[in-house]
């Protein structure tokens, strides 16, 4: 993923090929320090992957102009599909999103309208959270695009954490300068990913909190995104329930399926 989003595309793509088990595995790991860069990096890039996932998530979302909570389901496959539905408020109920590839499309059930987002929208904000449309496009690994260094390995605020910070290749297109990347030594598991611009302006901040198992793997239940420059705004995102590996008949992510309620 870009920088923008490589945090936060596990709302809609699938979670965690590679199982992130509590404990000691990075505490034992002797390999060099850019080498253990490189794996800790692949694992955070991996921990929201699957070959297919199904959860029940809330968004509450806070701004200086309105708050609002939403209850969404969300069913995904690979990199390249998922779907996104409105549970509540049953004002908006059915309310969903299709991402097919690097298309978008809104389907609005109050007008029974389907709407493929132009270039123009991308931008905009996704469902009034701060995710953009264009956050949900995004299929790069942080691996791809960024070299990792580890800048920091000891005790912060009681926890033993490794800090990563990321720097971009020459050649990658990417939004973000820098980003810092703080991991949980003991479960392996992040705990916050901080986003730079090109003038070393800290722009949002993403927090990964309550770890809880979801049949055998470990991950963040609730995440928050946090836009440095709107004080007191910030989006949450809590996990209720989380499947993996299942199977989804063909046309499930389709423009057809996305208007049945």
């Amino acid at each position: 993923m870009t920088m923008r989003s490589a945090c936060l595309f596990f709302i809609f793509s699938a979670l965690a090929l590679g199982l992130f088990h509590p404990g000691n595995a990075l505490a034992r790991d002797a390999t060099p320090p850019s080498d253990r860069a490189r794996r800790v990096l692949a694992r955070i890039d991996d921990l929201w992957r699957s070959t297919s996932s199904h959860g029940i998530m809330t968004m509450r979302v806070v701004t200086s102009h309105y708050q609002r909570r939403l209850k969404l389901e969300e069913w995904s496959r690979g990199k390249e599909e998922s779907l996104v539905r409105i549970l509540y408020p049953n004002k908006e109920k059915g309310t969903a999103t299709l991402k097919s590839g690097k298309i978008i499309y809104t389907y609005l059930p109050r007008t029974d309208r389907t709407i493929r987002l132009t270039s123009s929208m991308m931008m905009g904000s996704w469902m009034g959270s701060h995710f953009t449309n264009d956050d949900l496009v995004k299929e790069s690994r942080l691996a791809d695009d960024y070299d990792p260094k580890i800048v920091f390995e000891g005790e912060r605020g009681g926890r033993k954490i490794i800090e990563i910070r990321l720097h971009p290749r020459p050649d990658a297109a990417v939004v973000w300068d820098l980003i810092e990347i703080e991991v949980d030594r003991a479960l392996d598991l992040p705990r916050v990913c901080r986003y730079y611009d090109e003038d070393g302006r800290l722009v949002r901040s993403l927090f990964f909190t309550r770890p809880r198992r979801f049949g055998r793997r470990l991950v963040p239940s609730v995440m928050r995104v946090v836009p440095e420059d709107k004080e007191g705004e910030f989006t949450e995102l809590t996990y209720l329930s989380l499947e993996f590996g299942l199977d989804f008949p063909d046309g499930f992510f389709s423009v057809n399926h996305l208007r049945r309620r």
